[in-house]
């Protein structure tokens, strides 16, 4: 994970992200970084980008006006690839964050991999996987629940007064067959000559593996409350450096 000396350039695709979340949007990007440049792309005199006028100025981002001079023809989507390539080649930033679940931004996210610059992407599940698998890591937006929606889901739990959802066992996480593979392989370039993997260079190693792995997707805030949940593995907290440092190890 990048530290947050690192300059991001947060390119936001507005006929294709969602603005109740922008604030949970930025969140995500902060763990890798620091969004130094936020812009929107859209045209602004549609209703479309009505839903976003009331938040971009909260959150700091700069409204780029992009015509739809034909029907039907998007044209948010060039105007931001040029964009992207005159804020690359300014050499002020040291990665992008893409905001768009479209596949045309594909060969950007390439792109500015072969610049050696980082790049991440958050969109929906509905993701081509070629625009996924560009980007060194990419986070669904269905993993992005704000604070408002958390309320309501507990608000409707207490009127239908049900029982609260009971702690997952260890045999109850059902993992795909695909993160499956995914940790195995992981796991197996992670280990020390004592099996041992450290979580965090296991997680680093998921993400080259899928970059959109995410614990989140099972209910689960990180890789260890993920892992102290699977049967098979097994957590052990060991200090190291006067740290805590979780390590992974097979039953």
């Amino acid at each position: 994970m990048m530290e947050n000396k690192f300059n991001i350039a947060v390119l936001i695709d507005g006929d294709n992200a969602q603005p109740k979340i922008i604030k949970e949007i930025l969140e995500e990007v902060s763990k890798y970084g620091k969004a130094t440049i936020r812009r929107i792309y859209g045209d602004w005199t549609s209703q479309q980008m009505n839903s976003w006028k009331a938040i971009i100025n909260q959150h700091s981002i700069s409204p780029i006006q992009k015509f739809a001079y034909t029907t039907g023809k998007n044209s948010t989507d060039s105007s931001m690839i040029i964009d992207a390539m005159d804020i690359l080649h300014g050499k002020n930033i040291e990665g992008f964050c893409i905001v768009s679940s479209d596949s045309d931004y594909t060969g950007l996210a390439k792109r500015i991999r072969e610049e050696g610059l980082y790049v991440m992407g958050i969109g929906e599940k509905k993701t081509p996987e070629a625009f996924v698998k560009s980007c060194e890591v990419f986070t669904y937006t269905e993993n992005l629940k704000n604070d408002e929606e958390e309320e309501e889901e507990e608000t409707i739990t207490k009127k239908s007064k049900t029982k609260p959802t009971k702690k997952v066992t260890p045999e109850k996480v059902w993992i795909s067959k695909d993160d499956w593979k995914t940790i195995h392989k992981a796991f197996d370039i992670s280990t020390n000559e004592d099996d041992v993997a450290f979580i965090s260079t296991l997680g680093l190693n998921i993400r080259k593996i899928d970059p959109s792995f995410d614990p989140r997707s099972y209910g689960f805030k990180n890789l260890t409350k993920l892992f102290q949940n699977i049967d098979k593995f097994e957590v052990i907290k060991k200090e190291i450096g006067g740290s805590i440092q979780p390590l992974l190890k097979i039953k």
